[in-house]
C-alpha cells in the first residue's frame, strides 16, 4: 500500500475555492472567492493582445524577466523610497501565493515555529505545516483587531522564528498602525527573528489609514521578506503573478525554491504587466477611490439591512456578523445562503485559529450592479434562513 504523506493527512481543501464552487452550484452572487468581475486596465489589456502575436512564448530567466523585474524595482522605490537590486534582490513568481510558499521553505527549517496573527488568511497555517514547521497563533482581539504585546512576546518567548504579518489584513481588512508595527519591530530585534509579510492589498486603503511598509522600519530590510502580488492592484487574479523582495542571501534560496517548484511564471504575462507596473502614480489613488466607493456602497447597504460586521481599514473583504442566526456550523450556514439566498460567502471559522464559527466574509470587489443585486438578495435573508 502506498503512504501517504503525514504532513497533509489534517488538510482540506481550500475553504475559500469551494465556496466558488458551491456558487456557481446554486447560480448565487460571488461574493466569497476575492477576485474582480471587472476588467484589467485597458493598457494592460492591450499589451497583453500585442504579445499574444509577438511573445515571448518561451521560457524567461527563471527568477524574472529582466525588464519586468526593473518595473517591479521602479515601483517599489516609489512605493518605499526602498532601493532595490533587481538583480539580486527579487524574484518574480506563479502568484503571491507561490511568494508566500517560497518564502517559507527558504527561511524555515522542520520543527521550527512561526508566529501568525489570527484571523488569518487560510494558505499560511498549510505553508507552514508543508515546511514542516509549527504554527504559534497570536489572536488579534476584536472589535479593532489590535494585538497584546505580552501575547506577541510570548510566541517568540515560546521559540517562535518568524512572524507572517499580513497587512492589510485579510480578512478583517485591518491596517496596521505605525506604533504596532514599531513594537513588532523591537520584539524581531529582541529575539533575533524576522517577519514574511504578505501586503497584497498595499494599495487598498481607506479614510485616514496608511499602508506602512514593514521593510521600510529602522533596521528591518534586513529582516523583512516581502511577499507580494499584482493580482488584486490591477485586477488580474488569473494571472497569477507575485514577487518576493528581500535582502540578496535569502533570495539566493528563495530563487532556488522557486525554481524546483514552477521553475517560472508565465513569460507572456510577465511581459505584458510592464505596462501596469509603469503607470503614473495617479492609477494607484484611482484604485484606492474605486474601492472606496464600493465599500461605501454595500456597507450601506448592510447598514440598511440592520447587519453587524467590522468596518475594513484595508483590502475589500467585510466580517458580518451571523450569531443571530444560531447555526452551530458557519460551512452549513454558508452553503444556506448560496443555495437559498443566493449569495456567496466564506466561514469565518477558516480563518480563526479558534474555531470562531459566527462570522461570515463577503468581498466587495465586483461591480457595483452586482453588489447591489447581492444586497437585494440578502434582503430576504431573514425570511429564507430561519433563526434557530
Amino acid at each position: 500500500m502506498i503512504q501517504l504523506s503525514h504532513k497533509t493527512a489534517g488538510f482540506t481543501d481550500s475553504v475559500i475555492r469551494r465556496m466558488t464552487r458551491i456558487c456557481n452550484q446554486y447560480g448565487a452572487v460571488n461574493l466569497s472567492q476575492g477576485f474582480p468581475d471587472f476588467d484589467p486596465p485597458l493598457e494592460i489589456q492591450k499589451r497583453l493582445e500585442q504579445v499574444a502575436l509577438t511573445g515571448p512564448h518561451q521560457y524567461a530567466v527563471t527568477w524574472g524577466a529582466l525588464n519586468t523585474r526593473c518595473a517591479l524595482a521602479d515601483k517599489i522605490k516609489a512605493d518605499t523610497a526602498l532601493n532595490v537590486d533587481p538583480e539580486s534582490e527579487l524574484v518574480i513568481t506563479c502568484g503571491g501565493t507561490e511568494a508566500m510558499m517560497c518564502a517559507v521553505l527558504a527561511t524555515l527549517n522542520p520543527k521550527d515555529k512561526v508566529a501568525i496573527f489570527s484571523p488569518f488568511y487560510e494558505n499560511y497555517g498549510a505553508d507552514v505545516i508543508l515546511a514542516g514547521a509549527t504554527p504559534i497563533f497570536v489572536e488579534l482581539h476584536s472589535p479593532d483587531f489590535t494585538f497584546d504585546k505580552k501575547e506577541l512576546e510570548q510566541a517568540f518567548k515560546d521559540g517562535a522564528k518568524a512572524l507572517i504579518l499580513n497587512n492589510p489584513s485579510n480578512p478583517s481588512g485591518k491596517v496596521f498602525t505605525k506604533e504596532e508595527l514599531m513594537t513588532i519591530a523591537q520584539i524581531v530585534i529582541k529575539y533575533d527573528a524576522f517577519v514574511i509579510t504578505d501586503e497584497v492589498y498595499e494599495h487598498i486603503v481607506y479614510d485616514e489609514s496608511e499602508h506602512i511598509y514593514f521593510a521600510t522600519l529602522p533596521d528591518m530590510r534586513a529582516r523583512t521578506v516581502m511577499c507580494n502580488s499584482l493580482s488584486k492592484t490591477y485586477s488580474i487574479t488569473g494571472w497569477r503573478l507575485g514577487y518576493v523582495m528581500a535582502p540578496s542571501k535569502v533570495i539566493d534560496r528563495v530563487r532556488k525554491v522557486h525554481d524546483f517548484l514552477t521553475v517560472g511564471a508565465a513569460a507572456p504575462l510577465q511581459e505584458a504587466i510592464v505596462s501596469g507596473l509603469t503607470m503614473p502614480r495617479s492609477y494607484y489613488e484611482d484604485i484606492r477611490k474605486l474601492y472606496e466607493g464600493k465599500r461605501s456602497l454595500f456597507l450601506k447597504g448592510l447598514d440598511d439591512l440592520g447587519f453587524k460586521y467590522f468596518r475594513p481599514q484595508g483590502a475589500y473583504y467585510v466580517l458580518v456578523d451571523i450569531s443571530e442566526f444560531n447555526y452551530e456550523d458557519d460551512l452549513e450556514f454558508c452553503t444556506d445562503l448560496a443555495r437559498l439566498v443566493k449569495v456567496g460567502a466564506v466561514p469565518g471559522s477558516s480563518f480563526f485559529a479558534d474555531g470562531t464559527r459566527n462570522y461570515i466574509r463577503f468581498h466587495f470587489a465586483k461591480k457595483d450592479e452586482t453588489l447591489r443585486a447581492a444586497l437585494l438578495n440578502l434582503s430576504t435573508l431573514r425570511e429564507k434562513i430561519s433563526r434557530r
